[in-house]
């Protein structure tokens, strides 16, 4: 195994999951602490397109180099289940960037005002559940790169 990109490896999953942290635990509470609902939603609206890229430009490198580094290794258990996660990170990011997040914005356009509106309104209820289903990717996808961090670190080499 080439040193170099064992250490790309490792970097993109430190990048990943010190990204998701950063976003999911700090910035995105700190403006919804700093600015009404409506204010803060927009903002972090602004940033989830730049966010769901990120994650799977670096879920998909992640498995790029994986596969590079595992081509004339023997498919040991441990390579079969990063092998695996790193598949279900790129197909929950795919779904997030490419089908989840457009819906989410496409239903977020019909609410006014989520400051202002009823919480029981079908659009509301839409996004309401959007929402959840992208929060419980959100939290795979960190679990899904800090198991492969782990796994990686664990073994001393790369799954």
């Amino acid at each position: 195994m080439r040193p170099y990109l064992s250490f790309l490896y490792i970097l993109v999953l430190s990048l990943w999951v010190g990204g998701m942290t950063i976003f999911t635990f700090i910035v995105t509470p700190a403006i919804f602490r700093s600015y009404g609902r409506d204010a803060a939603g927009e903002i972090v609206g602004r940033l989830f397109p730049g966010y769901f890229t990120y994650l799977l430009v670096l879920s998909g490198a992640a498995l790029l180099l994986f596969l590079i580094q595992q081509r004339s290794a023997a498919p040991a258990l441990p390579s079969r289940i990063c092998l695996a996660l790193l598949i279900l990170a790129v197909l929950a990011n795919s779904c997030v960037s490419f089908r989840l997040h457009p819906e989410t914005m496409r239903v977020k356009q019909q609410i006014a005002s989520f400051e202002r509106e009823a919480a029981d309104t079908p659009a509301r209820k839409a996004f309401r559940r959007l929402h959840a289903v992208s929060a419980v990717l959100n939290l795979f996808v960190l679990l899904d790169g800090a198991a492969l961090l782990a796994i990686s670190r664990l073994l001393g080499r790369n799954g």
